[in-house]
């Protein structure tokens, strides 16, 4: 392992810092977009990051893991030109990927718009999603070569730059160019959007050439036949995985709305409806898990070194220092949600963003928190193969049960759909993760001890919650008094259980 990075728990950290920051400057674009547009709207925007998400898939997601993963082995051998050859031919593959898909949109946009998205007012936005498309590949190719490098900082600082970049950019179309209609409305956001990422493709990839210049090339190179093996190994599961995942997603982003209104609903109530969980509730959810993502960057690359250089040892080592700090982090951050969400929605996007779902969401997103850490160390390890398979089935059964169960019960069903496919998730690929590594499980440290602790702290911070709202306090001021108390809480209940969050977030190791 090269002496000049930063250890795991350090780089974990400035990512979560740093992480921290452009969510909250992320959030914040959200909570002034969603007044600016309302629910609506919100709904479309939504419907337009389904189709995102797939073209995404089909073109750049799995060529960025294998980046990240082989640039993390080949550097691990002191091999820097195979590091570039990797880089090389990952935008390549995406290229070709993205011409036909660009072309077939194109072609079709009216029909999927219609047919597949559920509203034509989504044709506009479809368009413009391509540039923001190609420009986010070619970003997201540079920025995990330096993931897989172990230099966090650089994409870290751009990835701030480029939520600040985008919410003025949005924002400010919106304010200038006050449109008429929705579907012009939705397009000026994913034209704000393009803006940004034309910014960010070109911060990473001038750094990038800043990093060859201080760093010639060395090392033997690859034979491009084995290569091209090599990146199709990792790409080919992963892509199929986000494919079909993401098939699986936008189509139940674009039949919710529809099976909502079979059960009873107008269209604009079911858009609102959908625009007040996908768009705001779950985002809002979704806030703590900060620690999560920053913690998979840097887990897969180091679990892939380990595999090049043989150390089962040290495999089993980051498996369990990872599900430490899943548990004694997301656990809590959910259980402070499930007490001063309602309330927070509300602050943040008004009487709108009161969700009567909250507790229900608030357990899928902890479950979904286990699985994606799961599936994490199974692609850090080699087993993209398993964790594709998982995700597919968990996504069918949710897939499943929109059809079924939406038209009966409403967003009830849709959001039970969340909760069981996320159970399903996490259990399946924690069997699985155990099973491959073969981490003996401490089921009291990795699980029982952090949801002990964090029970009583959601239980007690309630109370004080509902006391503090009887003594008509401000509810900003309410819920930060709740949060520092159910903070010190955690601390003192996990210490009496004979685990220390010192020890968990430990930076030396």
């Amino acid at each position: 392992m090269s002496q000049n990075e930063l250890s795991a728990g350090r780089s974990a950290l400035l990512l979560t810092f740093l992480g921290i920051l452009s969510q909250m400057a992320a959030f914040c674009y959200r909570v002034a977009l969603s007044r600016m547009v309302g629910a609506e709207i919100m709904g479309l925007y939504q419907l337009l990051m389904s189709a995102y998400s797939v073209i995404v898939a089909l073109t750049a997601t799995g060529v960025t893991a294998a980046t990240s993963q082989l640039t993390a082995q080949y550097l691990a051998l002191h091999n820097r030109r195979g590091a570039d050859s990797v880089r090389k031919l990952a935008l390549q593959f995406f290229i070709l990927a993205s011409i036909p898909i660009a072309v077939a949109v194109c072609l079709l946009s009216d029909s999927i718009s219609v047919h597949l998205l559920g509203d034509a007012r989504t044709q506009l936005g479809l368009i413009l999603l391509l540039p923001c498309a190609l420009l986010t590949g070619i970003e997201n190719i540079h920025k995990h070569f330096f993931y897989g490098a172990g230099l966090v900082k650089s994409p870290a600082i751009t990835e701030l730059l480029e939520q600040l970049i985008r919410g003025m950019a949005v924002l400010g179309l919106l304010f200038f160019l006050p449109p008429m209609y929705a579907e012009i409305q939705a397009g000026l956001i994913i034209l704000g959007m393009v803006l940004c990422e034309i910014c960010s493709a070109l911060m990473l990839t001038t750094l990038y050439r800043h990093y060859i210049h201080k760093h010639p090339l060395k090392g033997a190179g690859e034979k491009p036949f084995a290569l091209r093996r090599k990146v199709l190994a990792v790409a080919i599961p992963v892509s199929l995985n986000a494919i079909l995942g993401n098939f699986i997603a936008a189509s139940n982003s674009a039949l919710l709305p529809r099976k909502l209104v079979e059960g009873g609903l107008t269209r604009s109530e079911a858009l609102s409806e959908f625009g007040v969980v996908c768009g705001m509730t779950l985002p809002m959810l979704a806030l703590p898990t900060v620690l999560l993502g920053s913690m998979s960057l840097i887990l897969i690359p180091r679990l892939s070194r380990c595999i090049a250089l043989n150390r089962p040892d040290l495999i089993r080592h980051y498996v369990h220092r990872a599900l430490l700090a899943v548990s004694a982090s997301m656990l809590p951050a959910m259980g402070v949600m499930a007490v001063i969400g309602e309330d927070l929605g509300v602050l943040l996007f008004g009487p709108q963003g009161a969700e009567s779902h909250l507790l229900p969401l608030v357990f899928a997103m902890a479950l979904s928190c286990y699985h994606a850490t799961f599936s994490s160390i199974l692609n850090g390890i080699a087993r993209q193969s398993s964790a594709t398979i998982i995700s597919l089935f968990c996504g069918s059964v949710q897939l499943i049960i929109t059809l079924v169960a939406v038209p009966v019960w409403g967003m009830t069903g849709y959001i039970f759909g969340i909760l069981f496919s996320s159970f399903l998730g996490a259990l399946f690929s924690g069997i699985r993760v155990f099973a491959v590594t073969k981490i003996p499980p401490h089921i009291f440290q990795h699980f029982t001890a952090p949801a002990l602790a964090a029970a009583l702290m959601a239980l007690c911070g309630n109370l004080l919650h509902l006391k503090l709202q009887e003594a008509m306090l401000p509810t900003p001021i309410a819920c930060c008094i709740t949060v520092v108390f159910c903070a010190i809480l955690y601390v003192a209940a996990l210490q009496g259980q004979g685990l220390s969050l010192k020890e968990i977030f430990r930076l030396s190791k």
